[in-house]
């Protein structure tokens, strides 16, 4: 009996011991990338451009491309190109490097050439629409913060409120852990960020929370979505890079949706090099 009672007890520290793990890895983590978003730029630019060839590589793994080279040299030229370009004023190079880049691994893909070419997708999408974002002088870095907030106060309101709340499952055959609870947690949390930036004056009230609900929904779903390409797959993590939280596709996979969403609407209300004021100023 004293066994029998006993025996959950590693699965507990094991839990915990993850926990800290998380947390000590955003203590880390979370403040270097503020701070190079606030000097945006070439810092921003780099840093963009790594990640998106980070992401690449974890996508190229998870469907079994990991170790081809011409494919992922191909990918990586492209990307880093790309983040240049764009962190250069120049877009149509940026574009023209994506494109060329997705034609050539469209033939060196053989049978693997749409998850091939969907993965340099996936990452461009995220690399261009960070470097967008925040080349806007006036609002860029609010409005990074705010997508960046609304991501990460998604996931941890999902996290507590999913272990501490329980009850149905959200999609237990794409992921197993996630409930309603933790997506109404992650989802309410994200309208307080919301408020927040209203009563500091950045932007209106009732916009920011509509906004705020797209973006914690979508943030969601991308998390939904890589879980379905790793369980497509039969992987866990997409890599174990960032101790407690895996990979970076396990870590930016709600970010990179919500950034892109986030880049569209602001196009529809701005320029090219206003998409943080279209975001934020209604």
């Amino acid at each position: 009996m004293s066994q029998d009672k006993a025996a959950p007890a590693p699965a507990a520290e094991q839990g915990s011991r993850n926990l800290i793990l998380r947390i000590a890895a955003a203590l880390v983590l979370a403040p270097g990338a503020i701070a190079i978003a606030y000097l945006g730029g070439w810092p921003w630019a780099v840093l963009a451009t790594a990640v998106a060839v980070g992401l690449l590589l974890e996508w190229l793994s998870i469907v079994g491309l990991g170790r081809d080279w011409p494919i992922i040299g191909v990918g990586g030229l492209g990307l880093v190109v790309c983040g240049a370009a764009l962190g250069a004023g120049v877009p149509w190079l940026a574009a023209a490097a994506i494109v060329i880049a997705l034609a050539v691994l469209a033939l060196l893909g053989g049978g693997q050439r749409r998850w091939a070419t969907s993965g340099l997708g996936y990452a461009a999408a995220a690399l261009v629409a960070s470097i967008l974002i925040r080349a806007d002088p006036d609002y860029g870095f609010a409005a990074l913060m705010m997508i960046l907030l609304i991501v990460w106060v998604t996931d941890i309101g999902g996290y507590f409120a999913g272990r501490g709340i329980g009850g149905p499952k959200l999609w237990p055959r794409v992921s197993p852990k996630k409930t309603w609870a933790g997506a109404i947690g992650g989802f309410v949390l994200s309208l307080v960020i919301a408020a927040g930036f209203a009563l500091l004056g950045v932007g209106k009230m009732a916009p920011l929370l509509v906004l705020a609900a797209i973006l914690s929904t979508v943030s969601q779903l991308g998390d939904l979505f890589e879980s379905a390409v790793k369980r497509r797959f039969g992987v866990k993590d997409s890599s174990h890079i960032i101790p407690g939280h895996g990979g970076l596709m396990d870590r930016l996979d709600g970010y990179v949706a919500a950034v892109v969403v986030a880049v569209l609407i602001g196009l529809t209300r701005g320029p090219l090099d206003g998409i943080g004021r279209g975001l934020m100023v209604w």
